[in-house]
């Protein structure tokens, strides 16, 4: 998108400048940019190369550091050499509420290949507006004017283009951080108090959730004793979606789970931020881990040279590596389970869980398991960084702090 007066920027979305984890090393800057836009270019290409070990992280920092790119040079003017701290407030504004034009309504790839050429993707847009997936099945689609940033996604934005000046200044390419002489961060996000909520499902929900997991493996165990598995991995060990699907960084085996000399069973998963750890197994998940195996034709449990693909494709051989594949197995046994509940008459459970994701297994496990197990066993089989994030799931003293205004009166007579 050549230089263009700010109206007309406004008027017009810009197009995508990094391409995939895998085509960050080759790609390189647009024609239309200014020597001055290219050598930025070049610097957030560099701190991008940085994160290729995690998809996750590597997306998240290239979706805010392109983001801040575009408003800099196309909406302000100005290379990130020139950016104060009024520039940046500025700049969060500006993502708090885009112009139409930068808003898309479904996620579009950055780049697609063109009669054999690899070019920036038209219907792409830096912001894309969304609605749940409860909206969504009663008809409802995604509308520009309703976009709107969460607080977390303002508070990442802040994290990341604040790692982004600071290995600019350390490159020596800026003189100072203007992230960092922002005094009043607050005015952008709003401040709790208490717990943050953790989205996760009900007792109701989970039981019924696993309840039509095993009914769907007795039904077609060609199709679900995998998802089964699935499902009692997710929520008995914590994993997140991506420890799930095979990636270049890491492919899930059978050999992962493994006997220590004391006969306890472990499992290792490599996690956010490239971090390796160790989950202990139970007994229930290693009943799981045995029926699976069976299924699969094995040995009821794995040996150290096992390498067999912990999720192989349904079909062919090889691991599973999407991970919307994933999604959508799971997706497939929550709307069995949404059904089975309407049908049983619980409509407070089955409508609230259609707008459950993957991942409210992850902190279902998590936030049953911490009001039984020590907090700090936890803490290290989830690969929380802290105590206070493992914190956040127990919700024993909400409990009680209702339980005490229950019985609050209006009138004393």
């Amino acid at each position: 998108m050549p230089n263009l007066p700010k109206l007309a920027s406004m008027r017009r979305a810009p197009l995508a400048c990094f391409d995939t984890v895998k085509q960050i090393d080759i790609v390189v800057a647009p024609t239309y940019l200014t020597r001055a836009q290219r050598n930025d270019f070049d610097m957030a290409r560099s701190f991008l190369q940085a994160y290729t070990g995690s998809l996750g992280t590597f997306n998240s920092y290239r979706r805010d550091v392109e983001r801040l790119l575009h408003w800099a040079w196309h909406i302000a003017g100005k290379a990130l050499e020139d950016l104060k701290r009024e520039d940046i407030e500025a700049f969060i504004g500006f993502c708090q509420k885009p112009p139409a034009a930068w808003i898309g309504t479904k996620k579009a790839p950055r780049f697609k290949v063109i009669d054999g050429v690899r070019q920036s993707n038209l219907e792409w847009r830096p912001f894309v507006a969304t609605v749940t997936k409860s909206a969504f099945k009663k008809g409802h689609l995604p509308d520009k004017a309703d976009y709107a940033p969460s607080n977390g996604s303002v508070k990442e934005l802040l994290a990341i283009i604040g790692s982004f000046f600071q290995y600019l200044q350390m490159e020596e390419y800026t003189v100072s951080n203007p992230v960092a002489l922002i005094r009043q961060k607050s005015k952008f996000v709003q401040k709790r108090q208490g717990h943050t909520t953790v989205r996760r499902l009900s007792n109701q929900q989970w039981q019924t959730l696993i309840d039509t997991a095993e009914q769907l493996a007795e039904e077609n165990p060609g199709s679900h004793e995998r998802t089964l598995f699935m499902i009692c991995a997710l929520y008995g060990m914590y994993l997140r979606i991506s420890e799930l699907a095979a990636s270049d960084r890491w492919t899930p085996t059978m050999n992962d789970f493994y006997k220590d000399h004391e006969d306890r069973w472990w499992f290792t998963t490599v996690g956010k931020g490239n971090k390796e750890r160790q989950i202990a197994v139970s007994d229930t998940m290693l009943a799981a881990l045995r029926r699976w195996r069976r299924f699969q034709g094995l040995s009821a449990l794995p040996t150290p040279g096992d390498s067999t693909p912990l999720f192989p494709v349904h079909r062919g051989k090889g691991p599973l590596s999407n991970t919307t594949h994933v999604r959508n197995i799971v997706q497939s046994c929550f709307d069995r389970a949404i059904e089975s509940m309407a049908e049983q008459g619980l409509k407070e459970d089955s409508d609230a869980m259609m707008d459950a994701t993957v991942h409210w297994l992850r902190h279902t496990g998590i936030s049953d398991d911490v009001k039984r197990r020590p907090r700090e066993h936890v803490r290290d089989d989830a690969g929380h960084s802290s105590s206070a994030i493992t914190d956040r799931y127990v919700d024993i003293e909400l409990k009680e702090r209702h339980k005490s205004a229950k019985r609050k009166k209006i009138r004393t007579d």
